[in-house]
């Protein structure tokens, strides 16, 4: 098994990537190649760094890439705002989401460190 799957912080990205990829589905049929296309790839983002860094021979690659996570982390943060702001998500869903978020931003920041 690949080392970043033994990573809390990646099984909690790839969660937070399945969640937001079903919640994109309610999205108005306008926003395909706009906001569901930017989450989308925004979100994947997220553990698709923390693996590629894993990957990485020294630390200082690693850290590089958890950082790269953290940057797609906070423009996913953003995508949430702007989809409950437009009424695409409920607040419920955006409450979850952000506290998904803030979650893995702490994991990956004590990664980091």
């Amino acid at each position: 098994m690949a080392i970043h799957k033994n990573l809390d912080v990646w099984k909690l990205a790839m969660q937070l990537a399945k969640d937001l990829y079903i919640l994109t589905k309610l999205f108005p049929a306008d926003e395909k190649f706009g906001l569901i296309s930017q989450m989308k790839r925004a979100v994947t983002s997220v553990p698709l760094n923390i693996s590629e860094g894993a990957a990485r021979q020294y630390n200082k690659e690693y850290i590089q890439f958890l950082y790269i996570a953290l940057g797609s982390l906070s423009e996913v943060d953003t995508l949430l705002e702007l989809a409950f702001n437009l009424d695409y998500i409920k607040i419920a869903q955006y409450e979850k989401g952000e506290q998904k978020v803030t979650e893995i931003r702490k994991k990956l920041l004590n990664l980091i460190k």
